[in-house]
């Protein structure tokens, strides 16, 4: 099995009848509900899970999972992540990407010098940023690399199917 896209955490235990919040990680709160069945992460294990009700608590979000009704038995989903398969989120336009499509990915400047791989991406105030890890024997001496993901300005071409990156960078910065 593919490893599912985390869309959040299980938080603390709310009640005596087994309800949990969840911390989503949505652009829309409540859009973590959409996805059915959930997968949750325990004890190095992704497992299969319904959520059988929710509803909103004051500011957040608070969920009752089947076969989940006593405080004791949620207490063990405290901190758990939920995910879902990948197949689960919708298609995007052309054009757009997914961060998780983007890890892995070779970064190659204008002018084909090899910065390295995505291994991760940074949502910052202004905009998102490719981390990206140098390769051993970088000529700059460079361990890691914080490229903005800015379309045009700095980002001239990305291919999914060869896994490449093309960036308008100095190798040196």
């Amino acid at each position: 099995m593919e490893k599912p896209v985390v869309l959040g955490t299980l938080g603390t235990v709310y009640g005596i009848k087994g309800w949990l919040k969840v911390n989503s990680f949505t652009d829309v709160a409540e859009a973590i509900f959409d996805y059915n069945p959930w997968m949750i992460h325990q004890n190095g294990v992704w497992r299969e899970i319904q959520v059988s009700a929710w509803k909103r608590h004051n500011k957040g979000l608070i969920c009752k999972l089947d076969g989940i009704d006593v405080r004791e038995d949620a207490l063990a989903l405290t901190n758990v992540e939920i995910g879902v398969a990948a197949d689960l989120l919708p298609a995007l336009p052309e054009g757009e990407f997914y961060w998780r499509d983007l890890i892995g990915c070779s970064v190659k400047t204008t002018k084909g010098y090899d910065l390295g791989k995505v291994t991760e991406l940074m949502e910052t105030g202004s905009n998102d940023v490719l981390v990206v890890e140098a390769n051993v024997k970088d000529a700059f001496g460079a361990k890691e690399r914080l490229i903005p993901f800015l379309e045009e300005q700095v980002i001239k071409h990305i291919d999914l199917t060869a896994r490449t990156i093309e960036v308008d960078w100095d190798p040196g910065f």
